[in-house]
């Protein structure tokens, strides 16, 4: 029996989807359970697999197509089962098998002259970047699309093999084998009786020179899902907390030769994870800084859901280390490293992004030494973690050299007062500086 396949759900703040990419082609036979596309939301990418077994008949919607939930996206069905009622007026894509398909194509035009061209965003931005013409490319989408994968295998015909004929203008041996090695037609160099390297130099200048003229000097590219989530997201905080950001310079030298000491063992952890580690201790002292504001009240966690950001190359992501407080050290290393890895990966479960009561976003691998971080709500407060340097520093009245670090905590002070938000850094500074103080 026909069945659509639509947006689905996931996750509870979820309104819409955008299809990345599609991993089956109209007329592949699909089996239930078997991976059919990939949707990007605001948080996550995930591979969406198939509800129905049968050929996938027609697909409404191109790769980048963002589209609301439940929204029809294509239609699984019996091979020669009529769908006409579910297309709604649409016309039905060929089902034909691949290998008839692709037999059948014609090599070269894909397309008759004139022809309107239909592609995926992402296609014509790659065929644009490797110089292929998209009126050669034959498309295996819906209703003759060119998809991504169209572009990647595509295969010019071989060319024509080039009589070389000898130039019309005269120039220098030097030129000439420059000319030659460049692909330089001689004959628009100029005018003169004989061509020299130098009027090649010349001509490769006022080339580059009209090429950055002719270049143009905006390009809008729209944001997609993920971007669009933190724009509103972050917009959203600014809206809703009237913050304040503190910073104070710790001397990490304990936690360095702690840190080696662990190593020794075979111990091997991260400083973001003896951050956590730390401040979920200090986030048990003070428990405002780990609250969240709902319709003027106060909800107190009794338990620390660490948020650490990960930066992705189209955004970032905030998954958390649940019961952080509970959790010893080398659990929390391993949690980090596979939360990381799925963020990276796009696997991520949606619970791992939701409940989060504090929030560490470290910018010390990109050497900066102050910033103003801005709050995950619901959240109430975020601490920024820059980069670790040495620096000169008093003690006991003696100018030494210190591995110092700045912690920039940002703070709802609808909530949190400065002294508060003082008195916790100076707890968390404390701690990193007398590792023996968690024992405390």
């Amino acid at each position: 029996m026909a069945k659509e396949i639509v947006m689905p759900k996931l996750g509870l703040t979820m309104t819409e989807g955008t299809v990345s990419k599609w991993l089956k082609k109209v007329g592949d036979e699909v089996k239930e359970g078997e991976p059919l596309f990939e949707v990007e939301t605001d948080k996550l990418t995930n591979t969406i697999e198939s509800s129905a077994s049968g050929v996938l008949r027609h697909i409404f919607v191109e790769e980048g197509t963002t589209v609301p939930l439940f929204g029809k996206l294509a239609i699984v069905a019996a091979a020669d089962e009529d769908i006409s009622a579910l297309l709604g007026g649409a016309a039905p894509a060929a089902a034909a098998a691949p290998e008839a398909a692709a037999a059948s194509a014609p090599a070269a035009p894909a397309r008759a002259a004139g022809e309107r061209i239909i592609a995926a965003p992402a296609a014509k931005k790659l065929a644009k970047e490797l110089g292929i013409d998209l009126a050669l490319v034959t498309g295996t989408g819906p209703n003759g699309r060119i998809t991504l994968d169209d572009v990647k295998n595509y295969k010019p015909a071989p060319a024509a093999p080039v009589v070389e004929e000898a130039p019309k203008t005269k120039a220098s041996p030097l030129a000439a084998a420059v000319a030659k090695d460049l692909g330089i037609d001689l004959e628009k160099i100029g005018t003169k009786d004989r061509v020299l390297a130098e009027d090649i130099l010349h001509y490769l200048e006022s080339t580059r020179e009209k090429a950055a003229e002719e270049a143009p000097r905006e390009e809008v590219v729209p944001m997609n899902g993920m971007r669009k989530a933190i724009a509103r997201n972050m917009l959203n905080s600014h809206m809703t907390s009237p913050t304040v950001t503190a910073n104070l310079s710790v001397d990490m030298s304990a936690m360095k030769g702690y840190r080696e000491q662990l190593k020794a063992k075979e111990i091997k952890v991260s400083y973001t994870d003896l951050l956590v580690k730390f401040i979920a201790k200090a986030l048990t002292e003070f428990p405002l800084l780990n609250c969240s504001v709902e319709d003027n009240k106060i909800i107190y966690k009794h338990y620390v859901n660490m948020g650490v950001a990960v930066a992705l190359d189209n955004g970032l992501v905030v998954p958390n280390v649940t019961d952080a407080d509970k959790k010893s050290l080398t659990e929390i290393s391993k949690e980090i490293k596979e939360l990381a890895k799925l963020a990276r990966e796009g696997g991520l479960p949606m619970e791992k992004l939701q409940g989060g009561t504090f929030t560490i976003t470290n910018l010390g691998m990109y050497g900066v030494e102050s910033f103003t971080p801005i709050i995950n709500q619901p959240e109430v407060a975020i601490l920024g973690v820059t980069t670790m340097e040495d620096r000169a520093v008093v003690r006991n009245g003696e100018i030494v050299i210190r591995p110092m670090m700045t912690l920039s905590l940002t703070f709802d002070h609808r909530v949190v007062d400065g002294s508060v938000a003082a008195e916790f850094l100076q707890r968390v500074k404390a701690l990193l500086e007398n590792p023996a103080l968690m024992l405390a």
